[in-house]
């Protein structure tokens, strides 16, 4: 029997890592598009399973790349199951300072990419067995920090489409988001990147869950909407955030 397949784009750092070896740990073929040539250079010299790894480098926001990359996963893999979009910018900046471009090309990335990607992969999802497309949202849908205006739209915008391709695809695919939360991904960049994250006790009290987020902690959530078992969960956003995001919190007092 042929390995399921899975594509992620942005899979060569960060939270794409993690969730490129842990489908390869778990008998997947992956097939990965990510813009970082440096990192994609990396993961396949790193890589354990190589024969079940095919990397392009290439910008997700442009169709002819999308298409020639799709084109290459059913030609070496023959099938496509999966798909997770999880390449995202953002450009942080006054409202009054950021120029339109940087807009524009957060959107781009982030929604113009997922749009595309789910296009392309979707008529071959599903030929067997429900196709599963995550694509990944943020807190920031829900909730903001100042000058985040771009990405704080653009994962707005990703769970309005996901509940919409949920309806156009289904049940044939089954579309989800995952609303991350504080991830900590500092052990999972690229080489020049990398560093030893340092949390300090008010960092990780401010989540009910006593702990700041991990790449692994978003890995087993996709792992769990795309097992075939989990066939009646389509059109949710999944918010995995350690409980951040429903913890009240105050000014701190100035009386001593």
């Amino acid at each position: 029997m042929k390995r399921p397949v899975v594509v992620i784009t942005g899979g060569a750092n960060g939270i794409g890592r993690c969730l490129c070896e842990t489908y390869l740990d778990e008998g997947y073929d992956v097939a990965i598009l990510d813009q970082d040539e440096e990192a994609c250079a990396e993961l396949i010299a790193q890589v354990s399973k190589k024969e079940n790894l095919y990397v392009e480098c290439g910008d997700v926001s442009l169709e002819q790349v999308d298409q020639r990359f799709i084109d290459e996963v059913i030609h070496r893999f023959g099938r496509l199951d999966i798909l997770i979009h999880n390449a995202g910018i953002g450009h942080n900046a006054s409202l009054f300072e950021r120029p339109i471009e940087a807009f524009d090309r957060v959107m781009a990335v982030n929604v113009r990419g997922a749009y595309l990607m789910s296009s392309l992969c979707a008529p071959y999802l599903g030929l067997a067995n429900p196709g599963r497309i995550i694509l990944m949202a943020s807190t920031r849908a829900l909730m903001s920090e100042p000058n985040t205006e771009p990405y704080s739209a653009s994962k707005g915008a990703i769970v309005s489409l996901t509940h919409s391709l949920a309806v156009s695809l289904g049940p044939r695919v089954l579309v989800n988001a995952v609303s991350p939360g504080w991830i900590e991904v500092s052990e999972w960049q690229k080489e020049s990147r990398r560093s030893t994250p340092v949390h300090r006790e008010i960092d990780r009290m401010q989540h009910p869950a006593g702990r700041v987020g991990t790449p692994h902690d978003i890995a087993r959530v996709c792992l769990f909407l795309t097992a075939p078992e989990n066939s009646f969960i389509t059109g949710t956003n999944l918010v995995v955030d350690g409980g951040m995001t429903i913890k009240m919190m105050y000014a701190p007092d100035d009386e001593s």
